[in-house]
């Protein structure tokens, strides 16, 4: 399998040649070189809009983000859409539509049971009627409301205007339970590649990543596909047990690199873990989650200070609410 090249500075260095035509299961994708840590707009610029809008996303663009990250989970009818949770209550006013007032049932998820909506629940035409809402406490509610619930099409047709304008901005999409959609004839492999093949993501030169915690949807992409793969690790002790955090050496067999909470990369002030030293040597990129302006890291005294700790550790990028910030700090 195909490694990618983990350094990135001011901006994507092209493919030295033209990417090859895809075929129905696999498309040949540019090579690109990073030379300094990338800035991932997490959920877009979500400390300041709510979270996977358009305008979430167009905001961490104007910030200086190189990659915005949708999360994607599935309508009734299978269509992708840009949502953290597969449950809608937190991060839209469907509480407020008594037309879906029955739609809420309770559900047994690998950390309890929830009584909410659920995206599967609803088709598209139905989630288009829905607002977006900041679900993060103490963040401004100020464009409650405003914005509608995008599609990944959506969103790639953001990335691809604004490749086509001259600034090219990756995207690193995130397949949230894909084990559960699949069980229920909502497979997401092949819908996510389809969705990057038909928008001509690979001809227009933008970056991707595609990002997961379960490792049987990576390993079906990297048998499918050339884009990118990074394995999400939380260090959830429950996530071990279901074997959803498999050992580094395995990992290294799919993915390309690891994105770990951020606890994960410190063994103490300033010194790497094992596991940031292993991953390492495995030539796996590390893009820790999640810096946030308005919680800073444990043992720092600002978000400055925590993410230049993380630059001069070595990390490959980062995944951050506040892109504006992390951008500064990284081109100081």
């Amino acid at each position: 399998m195909r490694h990618f090249i983990s350094v990135f500075i001011l901006g994507w260095l092209a493919a030295c040649s033209a990417p090859e035509p895809a075929s129905d299961t696999q498309s040949q994708q540019p090579v690109v070189e990073q030379v300094r840590p990338i800035i991932i707009a997490h959920r877009g610029a979500s400390g300041d809009r709510p979270e996977h809008t358009i305008e979430a996303y167009a905001f961490a663009i104007e910030q200086g983000a190189d990659f915005i990250e949708p999360d994607l989970v599935m309508t009734k009818e299978g269509v992708l859409i840009a949502r953290h949770d597969r449950y809608l209550s937190t991060s839209t006013d469907v509480a407020n539509h008594p037309e879906f007032a029955a739609r809420k049932r309770k559900v047994e998820t690998p950390f309890g049971s929830r009584e909410d909506w659920w995206a599967e629940d609803f088709t598209l035409a139905e989630i288009k009627t829905l607002r977006a809402l900041q679900p993060f406490p103490g963040r401004s509610t100020e464009f409650d409301g405003q914005f509608k619930i995008p599609t990944f099409d959506e969103v790639l047709e953001l990335v691809k205007s604004e490749a086509e304008a001259g600034r090219i901005v990756g995207i690193y999409p995130e397949t949230k339970s894909p084990g559960h959609h699949k069980s229920i004839g909502l497979a997401m492999a092949g819908p996510l590649l389809e969705a990057l093949d038909n928008m001509g993501i690979a001809g227009a030169e933008i970056p991707v990543f595609i990002q997961s915690f379960e490792p049987d949807i990576l390993r079906d992409l990297n048998n499918r596909s050339d884009w990118p793969l990074v394995q999400l690790l939380s260090g959830d002790p429950r996530a071990k047990a279901a074997g959803l955090e498999p050992p580094l050496a395995d990992i290294a067999s799919y993915a390309d690199g690891i994105g770990p909470n951020k606890l994960l990369v410190w063994s103490g002030p300033g010194a790497p873990s094992d596991l940031f030293s292993e991953a390492k040597s495995l030539g796996l990129s590390i893009h820790p989650w999640t810096i946030r302006d308005d919680r800073v890291g444990i043992g720092f005294s600002s978000v400055e200070e925590e993410l230049a700790a993380l630059f001069t550790l070595g990390v490959d990028g980062v995944f951050t609410d506040f892109p504006a910030t992390a951008k500064q700090v990284r081109d100081l």
